[in-house]
């Protein structure tokens, strides 16, 4: 399980990074203090989710795989265009990672708990389904 958090944070520092990147040096605005509160409100999704996440909980590791969606609907309107294309299939491909290794990291933890739950409650492990 610790794998999966840490490709988690992997993930979320590199949505950070690609952001800030393309915020500051690709497409500043005419103040730099108000690139530093748009790039601030762009993050903040992620920063909301970041406590509840590092504790391992089941539903902040749930809203970081929706919050992913909204980074993925912003590199898919910003992949058409050619300046800015690789910034684009970078926020893509860290959007869409963060998507599935979170979603895994929450099914995984599901399973670990309903274990738990049985194994407390000392019900015999269920059979394994064959195929």
């Amino acid at each position: 399980m610790q794998g999966w958090l840490f490709l988690t944070f992997i993930m979320i520092g590199s949505l950070i990074g690609v952001t800030g990147l393309r915020q500051f040096f690709i497409e500043p605005l005419p103040t730099t203090a108000l690139t530093a509160t748009w790039f601030f409100l762009q993050i903040l999704p992620l920063l909301v989710c970041l406590p509840s996440a590092l504790r391992g909980h089941l539903k902040g590791m749930f809203f970081l795989c929706l919050i992913s969606i909204l980074y993925f609907v912003h590199g898919v309107l910003i992949v058409f265009d050619p300046a800015l294309f690789y910034w684009a299939v970078a926020e893509l491909f860290f959007a869409l990672s963060l998507c599935a290794i979170t979603a895994l990291y929450v099914r995984k933890l599901r399973e670990f708990n309903a274990a738990a739950e049985r194994a407390a409650a000392g019900e015999p492990e269920p059979p394994a389904a064959s195929e």
